[in-house]
């Protein structure tokens, strides 16, 4: 097995910066629609995420090269601060060790940034430098890598789609639709009520069994969201999605032990390790979410994944692309997956990390095909800006 020679992070020019994942131009739907936030108890941060920074930290590549020359690269967000943390500090623990010791690397990186991190944006950095590990092992052993983590556990994975129009999605194939909620405790009954027109509209477009979900975003409290569960019973919705903030495990809880009827709440996003996860699923949530480029990378969501078939949870990751794919596609816990409408209205399907990558997998009529190739099975786009991060 080759050794690892080195570890590099880069950023992209601001002339790219358009392609980041969060940063997208005027008129599109996640830009252009009122989505409710965190921050949306604020009125001049109410209208697009954008307004309070969501784009500020931008894509982050990282590369890790064999002694053979190999490559294996992934691409998350972070940014120059993340790209620091690689440089600066994770190297180390990576340039010289066998491509195959995933788990000491990540063992390291994690003990070693207790410090100063064990959530956020360290976290974010780790994953960045072990899906890019991964990548690489994948290269070196010409195996994809839902090869190297158990195999298939089906052909091709079903999909739902998030975005404003699952009556369009249900039109496409996929299975479900998850709708940005528009409007939390800041709005007050008004926007309770304009939460429930748009559910019932949906549900009208979609007919009865198309599944369909709320994702909240962390903007609510346990009160409203109990309110909002019980206007969506006779809508059946599936599942209320990442309704509290992370933090508040008391609250979902509550949310689970007093929901009006047998919905099932979803969260996970925002969580990170199996530390966190482990705490996660003593609230009796009914689906974790953890993102692979976030949580901890694969490493970490292999083990994240494991602890809930304890618990007997579903694991739907939150987006990622190629990277929740190949996981999804081997997991047995993971019945369907995301996809994100990248699309400006949500109107067609385009490959959802548009434009990083030249041969990105797109489901057709609502299932993604995985690829054979080595790796995660995707070429860098050659069009784009990538500038190494160097810090003296």
């Amino acid at each position: 097995m080759k050794k690892i020679t080195d570890l590099r992070a880069f950023v992209l020019k601001d002339d790219d910066q358009g392609a980041d994942y969060h940063a997208r131009g005027k008129g599109h739907w996640i830009n252009n629609t009122v989505i409710a936030t965190p921050m949306s108890k604020y009125p001049e941060y109410q209208k697009t995420r954008t307004s309070f920074g969501i784009d500020v930290l931008g894509s982050l590549l990282v590369e890790v090269e064999a002694e053979d020359g190999s490559v294996g690269f992934s691409v998350t967000t972070g940014g120059i601060p993340a790209a620091f943390l690689i440089e600066k500090h994770f190297k180390r623990f990576v340039v010289g060790q066998l491509s195959c010791n995933v788990e000491i690397m990540f063992d390291q990186m994690y003990n070693a940034s207790l410090f100063y991190g064990r959530k956020g944006l360290t976290i974010n950095a780790i994953s960045g430098v072990d899906c890019a590990v991964w990548d690489l092992l994948g290269k070196l052993r010409q195996e994809p890598v839902w090869a190297m983590i158990g195999g298939k556990v089906r052909d091709r994975q079903p999909m739902y789609a998030t975005g404003p129009r699952p009556d369009l999605a249900a039109e496409m194939g996929f299975l479900g639709g998850k709708i940005p909620l528009p409007y939390g405790p800041a709005h007050f009954k008004e926007g309770l009520i304009k939460n429930f027109e748009l559910a019932a509209a949906m549900r009208d477009k979609c007919g009865k069994d198309f599944m369909l979900a709320f994702d909240c975003w962390m903007s609510l409290d346990t009160h409203y969201a109990l309110q909002l569960i019980k206007l969506l019973e006779p809508l059946d919705f599936y599942w209320l999605e990442e309704a509290l903030s992370p933090e508040d495990l008391d609250g979902y809880k509550k949310l689970v032990h007093h929901r009006a009827y047998p919905i099932r709440i979803s969260t996970g996003e925002h969580e990170y390790t199996r530390w966190g996860f482990k705490k996660l699923l003593e609230t009796e949530v009914d689906i974790i979410q953890p993102d692979v480029n976030w949580c901890g990378g694969l490493t970490e969501l292999l083990k994240i994944k494991a602890l809930a078939s304890a618990y007997n949870k579903l694991v739907i990751p939150h987006g990622s692309s190629v990277y929740s794919y190949h996981f999804s596609i081997a997991s047995d816990a993971t019945p369907f997956s995301e996809f994100l409408m990248m699309a400006p209205k949500a109107d067609k399907i385009v490959p959802m990390f548009a434009p990083l990558f030249e041969n990105e997998p797109v489901p057709e009529n609502g299932h993604i095909m995985v690829s054979d190739n080595p790796g995660f099975g995707v070429k860098l786009n050659s069009k784009l800006n990538w500038v190494r991060a160097h810090f003296k």
